[in-house]
């Protein structure tokens, strides 16, 4: 677990937060932001938790909510991606996208690792 990673989930937070800022304000849309601020959120303060696992089985049960919470958060981008109309937003829908692909990539390579050990 690095603190590189622990940067890296707390900025993507932060950048989902700066893309929600600017979309529109409805009642549909807000309930699709609300969503994913909070799974885009929980992404780094699950990671945060795993950092100070009691625990082998605590830090893959927490490593296991980080990735429930990328996949999440990788959806509703998708879903409010598919919706926005607004198309100076493209290109930062894909650049988020890109980047909680690789966070699910790194956490499911991470659980892996981290399950042949405790197997040990």
């Amino acid at each position: 677990m690095s603190q590189a990673l622990k940067d890296r989930t707390k900025k993507f937070a932060l950048d989902v937060w700066q893309l929600c800022s600017k979309l529109p304000h409805s009642r549909e849309f807000n309930n699709y932001v609300n969503q994913l601020l909070r799974c885009s959120s929980s992404i780094a303060a699950n990671y945060r938790a795993a950092m100070r696992a009691k625990s082998n089985a605590d830090f893959i049960n927490k490593l296991k909510i980080v990735e429930e919470e990328a996949d999440e958060s990788q959806f509703f981008l998708e879903l409010l991606q598919s919706i926005n109309r607004d198309e100076s937003l493209s290109q930062e829908f894909e650049r988020l996208l890109k980047e909680v692909d690789q966070l699910i990539s790194i956490t499911v390579a991470s659980l892996k690792t981290a399950r042949s050990k405790f197997k040990k």
